[in-house]
């Protein structure tokens, strides 16, 4: 894969974390649930990058 395509996946993973976040925020009300939500986020965008 090349550069182009996996900052494309990043992009493409960034906009869930964003209004993502602000989801989970909003049904739980704590940013423990938005720190557990980021880092999966990060694991699958990390996977995706490596492959």
């Amino acid at each position: 894969m090349d550069i182009s395509r996996k900052l494309g996946v990043l992009v493409f993973c960034g906009v869930p974390a964003i209004i993502g976040g602000g989801i989970v925020y909003a049904l739980f009300g704590s940013y423990v649930p938005v720190l557990v939500y980021e880092v999966f986020l990060l694991f699958v965008a990390g996977a995706f990058v490596s492959k």
